[in-house]
């Protein structure tokens, strides 16, 4: 039997394979537009903001990183309204045509010199654009994802989120390390050099669009009878799944907080800290950032068997007993291999709520309101607590006191852990299964 014809919950394997590609390389091309600002902001930081003072300058670039976050639960909440009332296929398309609109904004914005106060301007409202494009992607991805897998394989389906999420990290790296060893020189880099990552998700966008124009509808979505007027309703969203949209903030909080420290942050972390080049700092990240992403299917896997909770307690136990710990002795340290052994160890901790965050999410809300209910309360939560996580560590560091972040960290992290102890199992109280009977 060929494979065209072989089929599981009415998805063929070839139809599913496609969807599943198509999903995760338009989250990538989105998620490394999103990441090269914050790989290459050690670069451009005195083209736009011209002062002397080095950490003076990364905190004017974190604070437009964290305005850029501000846009995205207007994203969560348009993109997830247009995903559950056009389709997630429509609401992904139109999704990764503005992320890359924003790049190629970057791309061409002029230096300060020349055009003064509007070069700040005009980067800050590409990045306003972008977090608008990126606050969709992440909650139409985790529906379109969790939905199109198989029943008993939605953990390891889903997990490819946060594998393409981080592999949208580790290109810019990538291109980072390539430009830094190999093609420019620092200089070059400094002036010119660091506008290429964006021309070059600008022009990604391309394959990105074709591939989801070509990938097929989720089911749940075409499957769905419910009343028009209720599909992507933030009225119906919040006066029929208050609970929900709660447990997907207080989830949330820890998580994201310690993903943008151990990703975004850890980089500069590096630098400033550590006192690592900024060279040392890509190579040793791009390194932990790919056992990461190899990480997050067989963490999803293990969700798949033994249920989503179990993941979710034991990061919010483990984060909460040694973020200080791996932290305060990751800023002490002189060695490379010491550096790379602690932020692995959290990076493993952290595997336990990012690689079953989206389909945690989505189990908890109907195909009516799924996009809209994964992404919103998503949206603001990491706009919040996981935009400003870079801001907040420099500030604190600015003031001398930067240990009170590992405690902030920390804190969050608790918080988090109770809502995972209250929580059912999302794995036996999906709603995916009860549409499944229908």
């Amino acid at each position: 039997m060929e494979i065209q014809t072989i089929a599981t919950n009415d998805f063929t394997v070839s139809q599913r394979f496609k969807a599943l590609l198509g999903g995760s390389i338009g989250n990538l091309v989105e998620w490394y537009d999103w990441y090269a600002y914050s790989a290459f902001a050690l670069y451009f930081a005195p083209v736009f903001f011209p002062q002397q003072n080095p950490t003076a300058q990364l905190l004017n670039t974190a604070a437009i990183f964290a305005v850029g976050f501000l846009m995205r639960p207007i994203g969560g909440w348009l993109f997830g309204t247009i995903a559950d009332r056009k389709g997630r296929k429509v609401a992904m398309t139109l999704s990764v045509l503005m992320m890359s609109f924003g790049s190629l904004m970057i791309a061409i914005t002029p230096s300060y010199r020349s055009i003064g106060i509007f070069a700040p301007f005009l980067l800050l409202l590409a990045r306003l654009l972008q977090g608008l494009s990126v606050g969709g992607e992440y909650g139409t991805s985790a529906t379109y994802l969790s939905e199109v897998a198989t029943k008993n394989r939605r953990g390891f389906y889903s997990s490819f989120q946060y594998v393409t999420l981080i592999g949208g990290q580790l290109v810019a790296l990538g291109i980072q390390v390539l430009l830094q060893r190999v093609f420019l020189s620092k200089a070059d880099l400094e002036s010119w050099g660091w506008r290429i990552p964006f021309v070059i998700g600008a022009l990604l966008a391309f394959v990105a669009f074709y591939l989801r124009r070509h990938m097929e509808e989720s089911q749940n979505f075409t499957k769905e009878n419910g009343p028009v007027s209720e599909r992507g309703s933030l009225k119906t969203l919040i006066k029929q799944h208050p609970r929900a949209v709660l447990t997907v903030i207080g989830l949330t909080l820890g998580g994201t907080l310690a993903f943008y420290t151990y990703t975004t942050y850890m980089q500069k972390f590096l630098v400033n800290t550590v006192h690592l080049t900024k060279e040392r700092s890509t190579m040793l990240i791009f390194w932990l950032m790919l056992l990461y992403a190899l990480m997050q299917p067989l963490f999803g896997w293990l969700s798949d068997l033994y249920g989503r909770k179990p993941l979710l307690v034991g990061f919010g136990i483990f984060g909460t007993i040694f973020t200080v710990p791996i932290l305060t002795t990751l800023s002490h340290t002189t060695s490379e291999t010491h550096a790379f052994l602690l932020i692995l160890a959290a990076l493993i901790i952290v595997s336990g709520y990012t690689s079953i965050c989206a389909v945690v999410k989505a189990e908890m809300f109907p195909a009516e309101v799924r996009a809209l209910g994964v992404g919103l309360p998503y949206a603001i939560t990491v706009a919040v607590f996981g935009g400003t996580a870079e801001y907040i560590a420099l500030w604190f560091k600015n003031a001398g006191h930067e240990s009170y972040f590992y405690w902030y960290i920390t804190g969050c992290i608790l918080i988090s852990l109770f809502v995972y102890t209250i929580v059912k199992d999302t794995k036996t109280t999906s709603w995916m299964d009860k549409e499944a009977r229908k």
